[in-house]
C-alpha cells in the first residue's frame, strides 16, 4: 500500500516537473521573439539596452497585474516614440533625461484615458469595432511589419530561408510539444548554421561581463520636451486598440470587454511611466509575441509572465544577453516573416469567420483601411506627401492610426442603422 502511494507521488512529481519545464521552454521562445526589437529601440536612440530589458519585463508584469492576469501579452520597447526621442535628444544637447520626462507624461495621459474609458463605458467604444473594421486593421498591422522582417532577412537570404523553412516544417509536420517549439527550433537551427559559416560575432559574447547592473537614471521635466513627446499618445492609442483586438482574435476572447480596454490601457500607461522614471523606453504590446501565440496555440498568460521574469534576470546577466544579441539579423528576419505573416492571416480569418458581407458599404470601409494603412507610408516616402492628421510639427496621426480612425468613422456613417 505504501509502495503504491510512493509510486503515485513520484509520477505526480514527474508530471509537475515536465509541466514546469515546458513552461520555461515556451517562455524562452517568447523571450527570443521580443529580444531583437526591444533592444533595437535603445540602440537607435541612445537609451540603455539593459534598462530596456528590465523595464520590458517589469512592464509586462505590471500589465498582467492591471489586467487580472487574463491577457497573454508581452510589453516591449515602442518604436512609435523613436523620432520624438531623437528630436528631444537633439534639442536638449543629448540629455535623454528630458526624453524620460516627456514619456512619463505620455504614460500618465494613457492612465487618464483609461479612467475616462471606464467612466463612459467600454461598450460605447466596442460597438464601433465591427469585423469589417477590426479584420483589415489586423491585416495592416501584420503587413506593415513584413517589410521590416524582409529587410532583416535580406542580410543573408540563405540563412533566413533555412530558419524560416525549419520553423515552417516543424509547425506543419511536428506533433505535440515539439510543434509548439517551431520558432525556438528554427532560431537555434539558423544560429547553428550561421555559427558553422562563421557569420556570428562571437566577440560580443567573449567580451561581455558575466553580470552587470543596468544603468538606471532619473527623468527631468521641461514643457518643451513634454509638448513634443506627449501628443504621440493620440496615435499609439489606435495601435494599442489594434494590438489588443488582434491578441483577442488569436486567443478567441474579447479582451476589449474583459478585462476591458480601460484595464489594458492602464497597464500600458503605468508600465510606460515606470519605464521612463528609471531610464527605459516607452512600453507597448508586442506583435512578435502575439505571432508566437498564433503559431504555438498555447495561450497561457503565465508563460508570458515567466518570460517577463526571464527578461528582468537577463538585464543583469550580460553574458546571456550577449548570446541573444549575437543572433544574426537574418535569422531573426526569417523567423519574423513567419510571425508577422501569421498576424495578417488572423485578420483575414476574422473577416471570414464573422461572415462579413461583401456589400459596397463594407468593401468601401475595408478597402479604405487597407489602402490608407498600407499605402500612405509608401506615398510619403516616395513623394513626400503626408496622408494623415498633423498634431504638432513632429507628430502626426498617419498609417494604421489614421486608417483606423477613417475606417471606424466610415463604418459608423455607412452602417449607422446597425450600430
Amino acid at each position: 500500500m505504501t509502495e503504491n502511494v510512493m509510486v503515485k507521488k513520484s509520477k505526480k512529481t514527474e508530471v509537475s516537473l515536465w509541466k514546469s519545464s515546458k513552461k520555461m521552454i515556451l517562455a524562452l521562445q517568447h523571450l527570443i521573439a521580443m529580444f531583437g526589437a526591444t533592444v533595437l529601440v535603445p540602440i537607435l536612440t541612445g537609451l540603455n539596452p539593459s534598462v530596456a530589458l528590465f523595464t520590458a519585463g517589469l512592464g509586462t508584469l505590471i500589465f498582467h497585474l492591471c489586467t487580472e492576469g487574463k491577457v497573454p501579452v508581452f510589453l516591449g520597447s515602442s518604436f512609435a516614440f523613436i523620432p520624438l526621442i531623437l528630436t528631444v535628444k537633439e534639442l536638449y544637447n543629448g540629455d535623454l533625461a528630458y526624453v524620460q520626462g516627456g514619456m512619463v507624461v505620455a504614460g500618465l495621459i494613457y492612465v487618464i484615458l483609461a479612467f475616462f474609458i471606464k467612466k463612459i463605458g467600454v461598450k460605447r467604444i466596442t460597438k464601433y469595432l465591427s469585423p469589417q473594421v477590426v479584420g483589415p486593421m489586423i491585416i495592416v498591422i501584420g503587413m506593415n511589419l513584413v517589410p521590416t522582417a524582409f529587410g532583416m532577412a535580406r542580410e543573408n537570404l540563405v540563412i533566413a530561408a533555412i530558419t524560416l523553412g525549419t520553423a515552417l516544417l516543424i509547425n506543419f509536420k511536428g506533433r505535440g510539444f515539439v510543434k509548439q517549439l517551431s520558432i525556438l527550433i528554427g532560431v537555434i537551427t539558423g544560429y547553428m548554421v550561421s555559427l558553422g559559416l562563421g557569420i556570428v560575432d562571437t566577440n560580443i559574447v567573449k567580451e561581455a561581463a558575466l553580470f552587470g547592473i543596468p544603468s538606471f537614471s532619473l527623468p527631468k521635466f521641461d514643457i518643451g520636451a513634454i509638448m513634443i513627446i506627449s501628443p504621440v499618445v493620440l496615435a499609439v492609442f489606435m495601435e494599442h486598440l489594434g494590438d489588443i483586438t488582434t491578441n483577442g482574435q488569436v486567443v478567441g476572447k474579447n479582451f476589449i470587454e474583459d478585462p476591458g480596454l480601460n484595464r489594458t490601457l492602464l497597464g500600458d500607461g503605468i508600465a510606460t511611466v515606470v519605464a521612463a522614471l528609471i531610464g527605459g523606453p516607452a512600453n507597448t504590446t508586442y506583435g512578435e509575441n502575439t505571432g508566437v501565440l498564433a503559431i504555438t496555440k498555447n495561450y497561457d498568460p503565465s508563460i508570458l509572465r515567466l518570460a517577463a521574469v526571464f527578461a528582468i534576470i537577463l538585464s543583469f546577466v550580460s553574458k546571456i544577453g550577449a548570446v541573444l544579441n549575437s543572433i544574426p539579423t537574418s535569422v531573426m528576419g526569417g523567423i519574423s516573416l513567419m510571425l508577422f505573416s501569421m498576424i495578417s492571416l488572423i485578420g483575414v480569418q476574422t473577416i471570414r469567420t464573422n461572415k462579413v458581407e461583401f456589400n459596397w458599404k463594407n468593401v468601401l470601409t475595408m478597402g479604405s483601411i487597407l489602402i490608407l494603412g498600407l499605402g500612405s507610408g509608401m506615398i510619403e516616402s516616395k513623394f513626400g506627401i503626408v496622408i494623415g492628421i498633423p498634431v504638432t510639427e513632429t507628430v502626426k496621426i498617419s498609417g494604421l492610426s489614421f486608417a483606423a480612425i477613417v475606417g471606424i468613422l466610415m463604418n459608423a456613417i455607412l452602417n449607422r442603422g446597425k450600430i
